[in-house]
């Protein structure tokens, strides 16, 4: 056999694995920007990459759901309608929340990833004298926390992931929810 030959078999064989029941809305997108480029239709072209940009970054974000904790004992977990959203409306990025409740306590856990409010935070948690202002300074497992005069936790993870912890409870309780993310896979989010 030829190496044209080949290369036909092994192009009939890629068509075969795009056909339409395999494809998903994200190639449905590439394929119609790529149709409308072809057809010098640029608008169009960019509004269906911009489609298939958003569709990518929901799937990244709902992953971000994956980080926050199980409810610890005796306590339920509510998903926010959000959770797993891409956070257009702030520059890009993911965001995941949830809400612990048990009996009249509550802690409500963001996780915000690569996205412009991160970047403005990462400002704040490198400059000691700006975080000393804003509370108290510690560090929970190997992470470095804030916990503001509200008894708020703000954490900046990889400089791209911030973590709050917020609700009615004991700062405790909120420090144990801290501690239960699993930060290390949370790095290679």
């Amino acid at each position: 056999m030829s190496l044209p030959r080949y290369t036909a078999i092994a192009a009939i064989s890629l068509c075969a694995l795009a056909s339409p029941a395999a494809a998903d809305e994200v190639e449905d997108a590439l394929k119609f920007a790529l149709e409308a480029y072809q057809a010098g239709d640029l608008d169009g072209a960019k509004e269906e990459l911009d489609f298939a940009s958003q569709l990518i970054a929901q799937m990244k974000a709902a992953g971000l759901s994956d980080f926050l904790p199980d409810p610890m004992e005796g306590w339920t977990r509510r998903d926010k309608e959000n959770a797993g959203q891409a956070m257009g409306f702030m520059g890009g990025g993911s965001m995941a929340e949830a809400t612990y409740v048990k009996d009249k306590e509550s802690v409500e856990i963001q996780l915000m990833a690569n996205n412009q409010m991160v970047a403005a935070m990462a400002g704040l948690f490198g400059n000691p004298a700006m975080m000393g202002a804003q509370g108290t300074v510690k560090r929970i497992g190997r992470q470095k926390v804030l916990v503001n005069q509200n008894g708020e936790l703000q954490a900046l993870i990889d400089g791209r992931i911030f973590v709050q912890i917020s609700g009615r409870a004991p700062v405790e309780i909120k420090e144990a929810y801290f501690e239960a993310i699993d930060f290390n896979s949370l790095k290679d989010f």
